[in-house]
């Protein structure tokens, strides 16, 4: 009797987990996505709409993602917050600007004088960094995943021409992240704005200076009206946003739609480093033909030395903080050892010989 009885168990076990997987097929998924930027804001916002398209696509439909634009929530710079107590499955940012909440945030976007995007991307999945960015955000009940990349960032947008040490004290400045950790070291006053504001606050002198992206996006914003020196780069050669999941929801969602997920987050990122490339080429050369005004500018030697050494003792500092953010920083630059001779002796010479 209880071998007929146990098959029948087994069967009808059997039945309901067959049953439960089809169901898993035909169910739909409905999640909200909450992203930092405004309504259809080129590039970044590009970037989470491919995401989306290709998941409904991809799972023939059985996840389908919407995106509430800073338009809709109201909180640009509240991403984190939502996404962690599941107002929003998923959202789209930037890992820096969570600093505040957690310090080891900040160095999963990019770090001044630190690697290129494609040396950050080998980083982030060959070189242990992902790991080290679910180690960080797990505690919080979510999980991080790269969410596009715009490569080397301009310098910023300043009202004066910036030709000492002294320029920049007292100076007003929105810098978000480590850079802003840095110059601050050097007397000047960094603040976190949002996107939508930018122009209103430098057009009002409630700010003296600002870095946004770079030609690719900063044309569009107008910067140009207002400021007339635009600096290039040291502080973001690698800018990564993120993608920022609700673990709950993500652990909730069968695994073949997880695996759809991350290869359209994956996809997209990419696509956005390609697209910020193909917009800071066309919009270079509008600001030559059409802004001949414009002076793009490097910072002077001596302010590039002072920032080098402001940027290693805070590395140093953040180093004694916490056994995590060693751990970090360490593997940070471990890689870029690695990784930087590559892109000397290839990228570099190559582009030395184009010369």
């Amino acid at each position: 009797m209880l071998k007929p009885l146990f098959t029948t168990l087994l069967i009808s076990a059997l039945s309901l987990l067959s049953t439960s997987a089809m169901a898993d097929e035909q169910k739909t998924y409905r999640w909200r996505l909450a992203e930092t930027w405004p309504k259809d804001f080129p590039v970044f916002g590009d970037t989470v709409k491919s995401m989306a398209q290709r998941v409904k696509e991809m799972s023939d439909g059985r996840l389908i993602i919407t995106i509430d634009s800073k338009n809709k929530h109201k909180a640009p710079l509240g991403i984190f917050d939502m996404v962690r107590a599941g107002q929003y499955q998923m959202g789209h940012s930037a890992s820096y600007y969570w600093k505040g909440k957690d310090l080891n945030t900040m160095f999963f976007t990019t770090r001044p004088f630190g690697m290129t995007a494609t040396e950050q991307y080998a980083w982030f999945y060959y070189g242990g960094g992902m790991e080290l960015m679910q180690q960080v955000y797990q505690p919080y009940g979510l999980l991080s995943f790269p969410g596009g990349n715009t490569g080397n960032q301009m310098g910023g947008w300043f009202r004066k021409e910036i030709k000492s040490i002294d320029d920049l004290k007292g100076l007003k400045m929105r810098i978000p992240g480590f850079a802003g950790e840095v110059i601050s070291k050097l007397g000047a006053s960094p603040v976190n704005i949002p996107a939508g504001e930018l122009y209103t606050a430098l057009e009002r002198n409630t700010i003296d200076a600002l870095e946004w992206v770079g030609p690719s996006l900063d044309l569009r914003m107008g910067f140009q009206k207002v400021a007339p020196f635009y600096y290039t780069g040291w502080h973001e050669p690698a800018t990564e946003l993120q993608f920022l999941i609700n673990e709950k929801a993500f652990n909730s969602l069968p695994e073949d739609l997880q695996q759809i997920l991350m290869v359209a987050m994956r996809a997209s990122a990419y696509d956005m480093y390609a697209q910020s490339m193909h917009e800071n080429a066309l919009n270079l050369e509008k600001i030559a033909t059409q802004y001949p005004d414009i002076q793009i500018r490097t910072f002077p030697a001596s302010i590039m030395l002072e920032l080098q050494r402001a940027n290693d003792q805070l590395i140093e500092q953040f180093k004694q903080q916490d056994p995590l953010t060693r751990k970090i920083i360490e593997s940070q630059e471990r890689y870029q050892g690695i990784a930087r001779p590559w892109t000397q002796i290839s990228d570099q010479v190559y582009l030395e010989i184009g010369q």
